[in-house]
Order: structure tokens, then sequence, then C-alpha cells
């Protein structure tokens, strides 16, 4: 849908052969539309939980075991269990949106519902991408206290100012450009949709100013 004006003139363009769209019409198809957006977002959530649950416990399990970090362990653990439970309360705020979406029958409630809907989704990525982030510095301190080989490398890296400094930017330009990449994933991931809630926004705040 372009636009509510747009849409008017069309439907009194053909108002002798179509029956001429109400505002009350033009809510309906715009809280049919921001309810399926918003269960849109609940499942790609849950989808995504579960694809990074199963890659990480494909891919993790082999290195992690050869790496002898006992007395990190604990931590770990509860940083994990802290990050689903993280992102299990993101999903139940996702799912109560999706809830009173749905149900609303106020114009207003409906546009308040949905800039709840568009900040919760933005906290969600942000702080996935600053867990991302903190995962990424996590595994290369891992890597230089307790992986062998890259122990030998950082004992050589003590001897070379120059090389150290360079080995430390290349791992910032890494972790820059894995920030990017997911960032990019979410902004298409969640971004599209966010976008068509906000023309939905607008749309509605139309039809608030001419009741």
């Amino acid at each position: 849908m372009e636009g509510l004006e747009l849409l008017k003139k069309d439907w009194k363009k053909n108002e002798n052969s179509f029956a001429q769209l109400t505002d009350t019409d033009i809510y309906a198809m715009l809280h049919k539309k921001s309810s399926s957006i918003v269960k849109w977002i609940l499942i790609i959530s849950i989808l995504e939980v579960l694809l990074w649950t199963g890659v990480s416990l494909i891919n993790s399990d082999d290195y992690i075991n050869k790496l002898e970090y006992g007395a990190l362990s604990g931590y770990f653990t509860a940083f994990n269990f802290f990050n689903y439970a993280v992102i299990l309360i993101f999903i139940v705020l996702f799912y109560n949106n999706y809830r009173r979406i749905s149900a609303t029958e106020s114009t207003r409630q409906l546009m308040t519902d949905i800039i709840k809907t568009r900040k919760t989704v933005k906290f969600y990525v942000w702080y996935n991408l600053i867990m991302i982030a903190v995962t990424l510095v996590m595994g290369f301190i891992i890597a230089f206290n307790y992986n062998p080989e890259v122990i030998a490398l950082g004992e050589k890296l003590n001897h070379d100012g120059k090389l150290m400094a360079l080995i430390l930017a290349l791992i910032t330009l890494c972790i820059a450009l894995f920030l990017g990449l997911f960032w990019l994933f979410y902004r298409l991931l969640y971004g599209i949709l966010l976008k068509r809630l906000l023309v939905n926004y607008k749309e509605l705040k139309k039809i608030d100013l001419a009741e």
C-alpha cells in the first residue's frame, strides 16, 4: 500500500463499481498486516535461536574439548545460561507484543503497540550484536591463554612490538568485520519487517488525525 491518500483516491475513482473504502476498512487491513508482521518477527527469532544453538553444538565441542581451561568452564556455563535467559525474555516479549496487537481494537493502542514492538526488536538486535562482540573477544582471549599453538605465537609476539601491534589491528579488524556482517544480517532479517511496521504506523496516524 503506497499511502492512505493514494488508496482513497483509487477507490474513489472506482466507487461506481466498488464500495467506498472507509477508515474502518483501512484500519482492519493495517491491523491484520501489523499482526502478521509481528507474528513473523516472533517466528524468525525462534528459528534464529534454534539455528545458532545447532551451529554452536556442532562446531564448538571439538575445539573446546581440546583446550584445558577447566577453571573457566563454570563461568562459560553461567554466561551461556544468562544469554539464553535474556533471549528467552525477548521471545516472550515478542509473543506478548503479538498478542496485544492481535487483540487491540483501538487505532491509538495499535500505534502504541507498534512503537513498543519496534523498540523491542531494536533492543534485541543491539543485545545480540553486543553479545557477538563479547563472544569474539572472549574467543581470542581463550585462544591466546589456553590454545598451545596460539600461546606459542603470543610468546613470539612479546618480543616483536610491531608484529604484535599488527596482529592486534588484524584482530580488531576481524571483530569489526564480523559485527558488520551480523549487522547486515539483522538489517535484512528484521529491518524489512520494521520498515513495514513503520509504514503501517504512519497510515494509522493519518486515520487517527482524521477522526
